[in-house]
């Protein structure tokens, strides 16, 4: 049985603010914080639509939880600080495609379709 890859994500929400999550399918996991369902956070129709910006692969759900938990206790200015190293200007472009950073291109960032 092929083990399913876990990903840290960042949305950028309506109000200008960012969310980070963790998920095993990135196309599922944005799809439902847009219908309302995703977290506590991203429910109040202000918030919506969402659009998730940034994505990176891990091996293990334990070292994506840990880039999710350090992304979440940095304020504003240095979540921004580290999107704007992956190539992510601020504000995003909300019709530019999800920076994914997957295993075989650590270091390297390309952007896919969603």
């Amino acid at each position: 049985m092929e083990k399913k890859s876990s990903f840290f994500y960042v949305l950028f929400c309506q109000d200008g603010t960012y969310y980070g999550g963790y998920t095993t399918d990135i196309v599922r996991r944005e799809k439902e914080h847009n219908d309302g369902v995703g977290a506590k956070y991203t429910k109040p129709q202000y918030r919506r639509p969402l659009k998730m910006i940034y994505a990176e692969e891990f091996v293990t759900r334990s070292e994506a939880t840990k880039a999710e938990y350090a992304f979440k206790k940095q304020p504003k200015f240095k979540k921004q600080q580290f999107l704007a190293q992956q190539g992510i200007a601020f504000p995003p472009d909300m019709h530019k495609k999800c920076v994914i950073k997957t295993l075989s291109e650590k270091g390297e960032t390309k952007q896919y379709d969603q």
